[in-house]
């Protein structure tokens, strides 16, 4: 792709009413999903968009200005965020993620001494894409409840089963369908932002949102900050750590993939200049970061991918000015207040949509690779995944538990690896072997 084509290039300076315009494109198309993640994990929606905006100017620092990607909260650790809270509360989750980041930086040097033609084989289509089936099926039960029932039913009680709120849930997803389907330009960029939009204007019209709090809500506020040795003190609990630190092998498939798609629509060969290593290690210092904050883990933006190639600017200088603009809104107390009024039921159904996005993305992984489903290897290890990472299957050692995802992820390389006939597992993957023009 020729240079000359784009409108602005990656280290051109744009103008002020250019930046401010296309840096607002940039933060709305993240801006839906990226508070929906602390949302569903009961962490502050104002501390994500911190922890975003934070990161993503480390990566740019990191990749020395050269890839204009944005980063966002991950849904991959959505599962294991839950879990861990649930072994030792946010600040052993913070610990985890934590832990996912170094994992990025150990797997950036290993890239930088070793090229990237291992990672296919060490995480092969057949092991990843059934995991990021498993990331989206077993957060299913969470949409679908959040949809159907009355929010705060007691424990140990029956749901309450709401009309009103699965009208609500079906507005939500009926607009962002419709933006996904039949919106053109930067519209069909942001359907997670319209469905909500939607979803919350109808809940306000049916009495289920309560403005005071946005009305008492100061200006001007900061976000709920969780930092170490100053609101507690970590201390390492390796159960949470077995959760949560194998997932930054699954989101490194994801990665890399958006590394390959951002690195077409710009026309320049990311993976070689600046360099894989640093974009992994981009992605693990920003994940260090919002841990170090109280954020979840951070990832790159397929939405932010988009924008650039609709608007064809590319400048890292509005890349980093959405991050900028995020940062400024975290500090925004009446933006707070509006974010955590959003009812369950907008939440649960724009989830409907997400999570079965990314239950595909792994069905679309194995179709792009030209995975074999006939192969009894790649049944055997695609079906094993898919159980024990739905079931919830759990490993109880005196000190140790993995569960999951993350349980699910290792057995599949562990079958992968001592499996005849290997090679059929890759299928027909020339991600690394690919020329960009």
């Amino acid at each position: 792709m020729n240079q000359t084509n784009m409108r602005l290039g990656i280290k051109e300076i744009p103008r002020a009413d250019q930046w401010l315009f296309f840096s607002l494109q940039h933060l709305c198309a993240m801006f839906g999903a990226t508070v929906l993640v602390p949302f569903l994990v009961d962490m502050s929606p104002a501390t994500a968009l911190l922890s975003s905006g934070l990161g993503t100017l480390a990566f740019i620092l990191v990749t020395k200005g050269q890839v204009p990607a944005y980063l966002g909260s991950s849904f991959a650790f959505i599962t294991p965020i839950i879990s861990a809270q649930a072994l030792g509360g946010v600040e052993g989750a913070m610990i985890g993620s934590f832990f996912a980041g170094l994992i990025y930086g150990i797997v950036a040097l290993i890239i930088k001494g070793a090229g990237t033609g291992w990672i296919t084989k060490v995480l092969p289509p057949v092991v990843v894409g059934p995991v990021i089936m498993v990331i989206g099926l077993s957060l299913a039960t969470t949409a679908i409840n959040n949809a159907m029932y009355l929010p705060g039913t007691p424990t140990g009680e029956d749901p309450v089963y709401s009309l009103i709120h699965i009208a609500t849930a079906g507005i939500t997803l009926g607009v962002a369908v419709i933006a996904t389907m039949y919106f053109k330009g930067f519209l069909n960029l942001i359907p997670i932002l319209l469905g909500l939009l939607a979803g919350y204007g109808f809940a306000l019209w049916q009495g289920l949102i309560d403005l005071s709090p946005i009305r008492e809500a100061s200006w001007i506020a900061s976000p709920e900050l969780i930092v170490p040795f100053v609101t507690y003190t970590p201390s390492v609990n390796w159960a949470i750590v077995a959760i949560m630190a194998p997932v930054a092998l699954v989101t490194l498939a994801e990665h890399t993939g958006q590394l390959m798609v951002l690195s077409k629509v710009a026309g320049k060969n990311f993976l070689e200049k600046p360099g894989m290593h640093r974009t992994v290690m981009g992605d693990g210092i920003a994940t260090m970061i919002a841990a170090s904050i109280g954020g979840p883990p951070n990832t790159t933006y397929g939405e932010n991918v988009g924008v650039v190639a609709i608007t064809r600017v590319f400048s890292v200088f509005v890349v980093a000015g959405a991050a900028v603009l995020a940062i400024i809104f975290s500090f925004v107390g009446k933006i707070a207040a509006v974010i955590d009024s959003i009812p369950v039921a907008v939440m649960g159904g724009i989830s409907i949509l997400l999570f079965g996005i990314i239950a595909s993305a792994g069905v679309r992984m194995l179709v792009d690779n030209r995975i074999d489903m006939g192969e009894k290897r790649n049944m055997v290890i695609a079906s094993i995944i898919l159980v024990i990472g739905i079931g919830g299957a759990i490993v109880r050692l005196p000190g140790f538990e993995i569960a999951g995802m993350s349980l699910a992820t290792i057995i599949g390389l562990l079958l992968h690896g001592i499996l005849p006939n290997r090679k059929v597992s890759y299928g027909n993957n020339e991600m690394f072997d690919e020329k960009i023009n």
